[in-house]
C-alpha cells in the first residue's frame, strides 16, 4: 500500500478528452466547437467526468489538425472565441469540473509571427527561436526521417538556411536551447492558469531536447533517412527543461499535467512522476505500441489479449508506486481501442465492457476518449479518398512502396488510421449521428444507427452504463482509497487468455477478465463478500470454483 504518496487534488478524478472538432457542433457548419461542448457537459457530468481535456483549439492552419498553432492566445474562429473558451472554465467550474488545455511547445506553425519573423531575418531575435541551418547544394544538414515521412529540413522560404521540423513541413521545432524562447512559452503557459485552467497535456515533449551537435545516423530504409527515434535515444538533458518549466508555471499553480512521455528510460521515472516529477502524471503506451515496425504500419503485428495483459502488467511493475499513469485505450492519435484488443470479430458489448474494466481499474488516472464509453468502433473505409488523416496517407504509400496492392495498402493502414477516432461522435440515430445539422467534416461512421449515445442512455445493461458503474466504484467512499492508492498484484498471469489482478488497500478487489469466446474455469483463492461488478447478470459457481462466460469479466471483493 503507497502511503508515501502526497495527496494530491486529481489523484482520485476521471478524465474525458475531447477532440472539439468532431465531438458537438452547435452553428450546422459541420465541425464541433466551444460551444457544442458546453452543451454537453451535463452529458459528461452525469457520467461521472470531473477533468476535460480538450485536443487544440488555438489558432491554426490544421496541417496537423490544430498541432500547428499559430497564435497561443487566441480561439480559432473555427472553435469558436475566446468568450466561449471562459465560458466554458465556467460552466465547469460550477459542476466541479476541470478544464485541460493541450500544450504544444515542441514547434509551432509556420504561419505563427515567430517564424514569420525567423524567414525575414534569420539573424535576428526570431531566427534563433528556430533550429537554422546554411543550405548546401544536394546534402540535407542531417538524415533524419520526419514523424510524417521525408526528411526533417525544408527550405527556409526566401533564404540560403533550412529548418528543422521533426514533424510536418508546416511545424517548424522550437529551439528550447535558447532562453528567451522558454521564457515565452512560460509566459504562455500561466497566462493560461491565471483564466483558471486546471493544466495540460503536453504534447510531444520528448523531442524537445535534440541530441547536440546535431548529427546524421545510419539510414534505416532505402530513402537514406532514419528514424528520428535513433537521436532522441542519444538527447541528453532533457530535465533541465521540463523541471524548470514545472518551476516556472504548473508547481505554482497546483496544476495538473499530464505527459505524453515516450522512450524515457527507467530510472527517469521517479524525475518524471515521482513525488517532485515534472508532470503530474504520463500516459501509458506500452499497449499503444505494441507490434509496431520499423518497416511501417503494413507490418505491424496485432495485438493477443495475452500481450495485452502483459502490456498493462508491465507498465503497472515499472511505476509501482512511484507516482500515477493515465491509463487509455485510445485516444485521438490511435485508432478505436475495441476494434484494436478485441480480436476481429469478436466486438460486443460484453467484450466492450470487459476491455473497460480491466483497463479503468488499473492503479493510475483512467481518461477515456470521446465515444470510447459508448464503444464506438473502427471505420469501415472503402477508399483512400476517404482518409483526411496526413500519416495515414504516408503509410499507405510505405505499403505500396513495399509491394502491397492497393486494397492490401488501405486494409493495413485502416486498422491504425487516426481517423477511426476522429469521426463525429455519435449522439443519436438521427441526421448525421445528431453532430451535426449540416455536413460533417468527416464521415460519421456508419454503425451510429446501432451505437449512439441516446441508445444507451436509458438501457442499464449499455456499454455507457457500464462505465458509469465503474466510475461511480472509483468514487464510491467505502472503495476509493484502495481503487485509487491500493496496489496492484497480478494473480494467474500465465494463464492464456484470462487477465486479474488484485487491488489492494484497506479492502481487496479481484478484477478477473475471461478473455475469450470460450468459457473459462477459475478456483478462487478464498472466498469473496460481494460481487461489485459483473458485465453478466448472473456468476455460474461451484463452491469457489466460477465458470467464465464469454468475456465476462468481475470486479469482486474479497
Amino acid at each position: 500500500m503507497a502511503n508515501n504518496i502526497t495527496k494530491k487534488w486529481w489523484h482520485d478524478k476521471v478524465a474525458y478528452q475531447i477532440y472539439p472538432k468532431s465531438f458537438y457542433d452547435s452553428n450546422g457548419d459541420g465541425i464541433g466547437d466551444l460551444p457544442g461542448i458546453i452543451d454537453k457537459l451535463d452529458y459528461l457530468k452525469d457520467l461521472g467526468i470531473d477533468i476535460i481535456w480538450l485536443s487544440p483549439c488555438y489558432c491554426s492552419p490544421l496541417a496537423d489538425e490544430g498541432y500547428d498553432i499559430s497564435d497561443y492566445y487566441n480561439i480559432d474562429p473555427r472553435f469558436g472565441t475566446m468568450a466561449d473558451m471562459d465560458q466554458l472554465i465556467d460552466e465547469a467550474k460550477k459542476r466541479d469540473m476541470y478544464i485541460l488545455m493541450d500544450l504544444v511547445v515542441n514547434h509551432c506553425s509556420d504561419e505563427h509571427e515567430w517564424f514569420k519573423k525567423a524567414c525575414e531575418d534569420p539573424e535576428g531575435k526570431y531566427g534563433s527561436f528556430f533550429y537554422l541551418r546554411n543550405k548546401t547544394d544536394g546534402e540535407l544538414p542531417t538524415n533524419w526521417r520526419s514523424y510524417f515521412g521525408g526528411p526533417v529540413w525544408d527550405d527556409l522560404p526566401g533564404t540560403d538556411k533550412q529548418y528543422l521540423h521533426v514533424f510536418h513541413k508546416k511545424q517548424p521545432d522550437l529551439n528550447w536551447e535558447n532562453p528567451e524562447l522558454r521564457e515565452e512559452v512560460y509566459k504562455n503557459i500561466n497566462w493560461w492558469l491565471d483564466k483558471g485552467l486546471a493544466g495540460f497535456r503536453i504534447d510531444a515533449i520528448i523531442n524537445i531536447k535534440k541530441a547536440l551537435p546535431l548529427r546524421s545516423y545510419e539510414p534505416d530504409r532505402d530513402d537514406g533517412l532514419c528514424n528520428i527515434h535513433k537521436m532522441l535515444k542519444d538527447a541528453k538533458g532533457i530535465g533541465e527543461f521540463l523541471g524548470e518549466m514545472r518551476d516556472h508555471t504548473f508547481k505554482k499553480y497546483d496544476a495538473f499535467s499530464v505527459g505524453e512521455v515516450f522512450n524515457e528510460k527507467p530510472e527517469e521515472i521517479p524525475d518524471f512522476i515521482g513525488e517532485n516529477g515534472y508532470f503530474s502524471s504520463m500516459f501509458d503506451f506500452n499497449e499503444t505500441v505494441f507490434g509496431s515496425s520499423e518497416k511501417g504500419w503494413y507490418d505491424a503485428k496485432p495485438i493477443t489479449p495475452d500481450d495485452y495483459k502483459r502490456c498493462c502488467f508491465e507498465s503497472q511493475a515499472k511505476i509501482g508506486d512511484i507516482g500515477f499513469l493515465s491509463n487509455i485505450i485510445e485516444n485521438h492519435d490511435e485508432p478505436r481501442g475495441v476494434s484494436r484488443y478485441i480480436p476481429e470479430g469478436e466486438c460486443s458489448p460484453q467484450s466492450k465492457k470487459l476491455l473497460a474494466a480491466l483497463n479503468f481499474m488499473l492503479r493510475g488516472l483512467p481518461f477515456i476518449y470521446q465515444g470510447q464509453e459508448l464503444g464506438m468502433e473502427n471505420v469501415p473505409f472503402s477508399s483512400i479518398d476517404e482518409i483526411d488523416d496526413i500519416s495515414t496517407l504516408d503509410e499507405y504509400q510505405v505499403a505500396l512502396k513495399a509491394g502491397l496492392s492497393p486494397d492490401d495498402a488501405l486494409n493495413a493502414v485502416a486498422k491504425y488510421s487516426r481517423d477511426n477516432a476522429r469521426t463525429p461522435m455519435q449522439w443519436s440515430d438521427g441526421a448525421n449521428a445528431g453532430f451535426t445539422t449540416g455536413t460533417p467534416w468527416l464521415k460519421v461512421n456508419p454503425n451510429f444507427v446501432s451505437i449512439n449515445a441516446a441508445a444507451q442512455k436509458d438501457d442499464p445493461n449499455s456499454v455507457k452504463n457500464f462505465y458509469k458503474k465503474l466510475i461511480a466504484l472509483r468514487k464510491n467512499p467505502e472503495y476509493k482509497e484502495t481503487v485509487v492508492y491500493g496496489s496492484l498484484e497480478p494473480i494467474w498471469e500465465d494463464v492464456h487468455n484470462l487477465m486479474a489482478y488484485y487491488r489492494k488497500g484497506a479492502k481487496t478487489l479481484l478484477v478477473i477478465g475471461n478473455y475469450q469466446m470460450d468459457i473459462q474455469t477459475v478456483t478462487l483463492p478464498s472466498s469473496y463478500k460481494r460481487v461489485l461488478v459483473n458485465n453478466y447478470a448472473d456468476i455460474a459457481e461451484n463452491g469457489q470454483t466460477i465458470s467464465l462466460n464469454a468475456y465476462q469479466v468481475l470486479i469482486l471483493e474479497m
